[in-house]
């Protein structure tokens, strides 16, 4: 028999998520992304400004809006991922090719100080700390929160990090890109 302490049931787990996307009106669908979290998966409980970036990766694409939010939820890690995969497909998001142009994309950064490693799920994110469009809005929010694998701040994971590309604390002035 298998007992499980009550305060499994009442736990509310901490989840810091990057939103982002690139396609539409990319403020509008960083809204909508907010709304379906909550729905979803759990209470925003902090989030970041906006910050708008060249793509990363592929860059023959129109810029991202990307934000950082920490929730409270009472999913397991699995589930959450479960639900903000279902809220892109929701969004119109398809997967058709890797670093693509997307109406929006959702990732769990940290959940909680849980180390997870399986097909499905990285967590922490594995490339974070090479990525200042996901470092800068987190660093707003959790700069002192120390990365459970790397062992070192948030603020000091963006002064190391090595992607030189530029993110901007949107203003609402729409970019060449785009017009």
């Amino acid at each position: 028999m298998i007992f499980v302490s009550p305060e499994v049931f009442t736990s509310m787990n901490q989840a810091y998520l990057l939103i982002g996307g690139n396609l539409g009106n990319r403020e509008q669908n960083l809204a909508r992304a907010r709304k379906e979290i909550e729905t979803r998966a759990g209470l925003i409980i902090e989030a970041s400004a906006l910050y708008q970036t060249a793509a990363w990766g592929k860059t023959d694409q129109p810029d991202f809006l990307n934000q950082v939010l920490k929730i409270e939820t009472s999913l397991v890690a699995g589930e959450l991922i479960d639900q903000l995969l279902s809220a892109e497909l929701a969004m119109g998001r398809h997967r058709n090719e890797k670093y693509g142009p997307r109406t929006i994309d959702m990732d769990i950064l940290f959940f909680n100080d849980d180390i997870i490693d399986n097909k499905t799920l990285q967590v922490p994110h594995p490339r974070l700390q090479e990525r200042r469009f996901a470092l800068i809005p987190l660093a707003e929010i959790a700069g002192e929160k120390i990365h459970p694998v790397l062992g070192i701040s948030i603020n000091e994971l963006l002064a190391n990090c090595p992607d030189k590309l530029p993110v901007y604390k949107f203003t609402g002035i729409v970019n060449k890109k785009e017009k």
